[in-house]
C-alpha cells in the first residue's frame, strides 16, 4: 500500500496462542469463541504481524514478533509458538530485505509476542540486536516500566529482549510529546494495556494507516468492551478505544491489526450497537 512517499505492507513473523478468557477479559465465551475458536487447551490462534514501511531512505519495522532463538521447548509448547510457515527471515526475503538492512525498529511496547524478535541468541548463547544496523525506538515510560513490571506483567516483560539492545546502544527513547523523525508517521500514546505504549499511524492526508498495537489486537477487539484480561487500566482501554475509533470513522482510517489470526486490516463502520470492524483491506497475507 502506497501512503505518501512510504510503501506499507503487514508481514507475519509467526504464530502463537493465548489464554481465550485473558484475550477477552470479561466477556462471555460463548460471544467470544463465535469469532474465534480455541483449542483443547482454551488458546486462541493469533499472528504475530509486523508493520513494514519504506520511504524516504529508510527501511522500518514496526515490533519483531516472538522471535525464533530464545525459547525453551516448554515455553515454545505452553505458548503454541509457531514458525514452520511465518517467520521473520521469510517475510523479510519477500521483499528482498535481510535482517541487517532494516534501518529503524519502532517498539510499540517491549511485551515477548511484540519485542521478542528484536534480539537474537547466538549458537554460543550470548544475545545480540537482531537489527545490527538499526535504531529502535520505544518510550522511555515503557522501558522504565518494563525494568519493574508489576506482579501482573512481569511474566510480559524478559530483560533478554531489550538488554542487548541498551547494551549496544542502539535504544532511542522518546518522551510522551516527542516526535519520531519520519515525515508522515506519528505516535498515538496509549496508557491502558500497560504503560508507555506507543501507536505508529502513517498518513499522506489522504490516506491513514494506524497500528493498533494491544489496544485493538484484533478484529473482534473493536467493539469498546472487548478489551482483555491483560491490561492494567482496562477503563482507560476503554476510553482510548472510543477517542481512536471515533477518529478511524470520521476520517476513514485503515486498521492494522497485530494479532489477528485472519485478517491484516479492516476499515472501521458505526452501528447502532457500537463500532465494529467493516470491509477488510488488503495489506499482505
Amino acid at each position: 500500500m502506497k501512503i505518501g512517499a512510504y510503501d506499507v505492507v503487514s508481514i507475519q513473523t509467526g504464530r502463537f496462542a493465548l489464554d481465550g478468557g485473558a484475550m477477552f477479559g470479561v466477556v462471555p465465551r460463548v460471544l467470544w469463541q463465535r469469532h474465534i475458536e480455541p483449542d483443547e487447551k482454551h488458546r486462541i490462534p493469533m499472528a504475530l504481524r509486523s508493520l513494514l514501511i519504506r520511504g524516504e531512505g529508510r527501511t522500518i519495522l514496526v515490533d519483531t514478533g516472538v522471535g525464533e532463538t530464545k525459547w525453551s521447548d516448554k515455553e515454545r509448547s505452553m505458548y503454541a509458538i509457531d514458525h514452520s510457515e511465518h517467520h521473520l527471515a521469510c517475510a523479510l526475503g519477500g521483499h528482498g530485505l535481510i535482517p541487517a538492512d532494516i534501518t529503524d525498529v519502532i517498539l510499540t511496547h517491549l511485551h515477548f509476542d511484540h519485542a521478542g524478535g528484536a534480539t537474537t541468541q547466538l549458537d554460543d548463547g550470548s544475545l545480540v540486536p537482531t537489527f545490527e544496523n538499526a535504531t529502535y525506538y520505544l518510550q522511555k515510560r515503557n522501558l522504565a516500566w518494563a525494568e519493574h513490571p508489576t506482579e501482573k506483567d512481569q511474566a510480559s516483560y524478559l530483560e533478554r529482549d531489550f538488554g542487548p539492545i541498551i547494551a549496544r546502544d542502539q535504544l532511542r527513547l522518546l518522551d510522551d510529546d516527542e516526535a519520531l523523525p519520519f515525515e508522515g508517521i506519528e505516535l498515538e500514546i496509549s496508557d491502558g494495556h500497560t504503560e508507555g505504549q506507543q501507536l505508529p499511524r502513517i498518513s499522506d492526508g489522504t490516506r491513514t494507516v494506524q497500528y493498533c498495537g494491544d489496544l485493538i489486537p484484533t478484529s473482534v477487539h473493536v467493539p469498546i468492551p472487548w478489551v482483555m484480561g491483560y491490561d492494567i487500566r482496562p477503563l482507560q482501554t476503554m476510553e482510548e478505544k472510543k477517542s481512536l475509533l471515533r477518529r478511524a470513522v470520521d476520517e476513514d482510517w485503515i486498521l492494522a491489526y497485530e494479532h489477528d489470526p485472519k485478517l491484516a486490516a479492516t476499515r472501521v463502520i458505526e452501528t447502532e450497537r457500537g463500532f465494529a470492524a467493516g470491509d477488510p483491506v488488503p495489506m499482505g497475507r
